[in-house]
């Protein structure tokens, strides 16, 4: 889980920082608090709303973007374990310039409704983590197939979304494997997928994420920490000799220098040029496997 690690993570971080805890704990503020991604170049005029979209257990609430006329590729985005906030709504937005139409989830719906934590909240706070941690243990590889399919299914009756064109799917942290459930579980939709510093995407569990592989028709990402690495460094040798064997187009690479949840704009290891890299390697792949 993401915080399996944790303390270890920010106390490294620290250090190469040349950060105090006083001073860390400063800039994880003032990260929260900022949230000011790049400019999208001929950035397309958009739409936005906040939607319910019923599941199996209940009904979600979602933020949903998309550019303000014609229909475009469906893309899923999942939030890592901090939820629906504005710093995802940002990057749902900024997605839908580039010509997606986006549908953020609150993946903690059956439990509450999106924000679960207060605006600038961190996961450096261990308030922060008693209260997001249990939400996403509550969540299993079952409701994350049922949520999925339930959402793709939203997307493609959208009248902005054009059901000619494969989905997207895309996931930060908890996210990740939750990506590779949905593509594995409505596999003639999703056309494409992308981790960001997934957490779990290889275990030695009967209902490990990258078992399902073969189950897939979609092309991938892999964004990964490099202390993600450092931890697990068998686990993008799997990753691609897995896609490899189903034949699946896969870019499995270890970001130098960036640490676990570095994309997202409100992480308190927010590293805008990798993010930025990131980012335009997944702009690559939907331009290729959405087109």
């Amino acid at each position: 889980m993401c915080d399996q690690h944790f303390e270890e993570d920010m106390k490294d971080y620290q250090d190469r920082a040349g950060l105090t805890r006083r001073q860390f704990g400063a800039v994880s503020v003032g990260v929260g608090m900022a949230m000011l991604l790049p400019h999208v170049a001929n950035a397309l005029s958009v739409t936005e709303s906040e939607v319910s979209v019923t599941t199996p257990d209940g009904v979600a609430d979602c933020y949903f973007v998309h550019p303000s006329s014609g229909a475009h590729a469906g893309v899923l985005m999942w939030p890592d374990i901090l939820g629906l906030r504005p710093a995802f709504r940002q990057m749902g937005k900024r997605l839908a310039e580039s010509g997606y139409s986006v549908l953020v989830v609150n993946p903690f719906y059956r439990q509450k409704r999106a924000p679960v934590v207060p605006a600038g909240a961190s996961f450096a706070d261990a308030t922060t983590r008693d209260t997001v941690m249990p939400l996403a243990q509550a969540l299993n590889a079952t409701t994350h197939v049922t949520d999925a399919k339930a959402f793709v299914a939203f997307l493609d009756s959208q009248a902005a979304v054009d059901k000619n064109r494969k989905v997207g799917t895309m996931g930060y942290c908890m996210g990740g494997p939750i990506t590779m459930r949905t593509a594995a579980a409505v596999p003639n939709r999703v056309g494409a997928g992308a981790s960001f510093h997934g957490a779990g995407l290889v275990t030695d569990k009967a209902d490990s994420p990258h078992l399902l592989v073969p189950s897939m028709k979609a092309q991938y990402l892999f964004a990964i920490a490099e202390n993600d690495d450092q931890r697990e460094p068998n686990s993008k040798t799997v990753l691609r000799e897995t896609f490899a064997k189903a034949s699946l187009p896969a870019e499995i690479e270890v970001y130098a220098g960036a640490a676990h949840g570095w994309c997202p704009p409100d992480s308190a290891v927010y590293n805008e040029a990798q993010a930025e890299r990131a980012w335009s390697r997944l702009l690559v792949l939907f331009g290729k496997a959405l087109a």
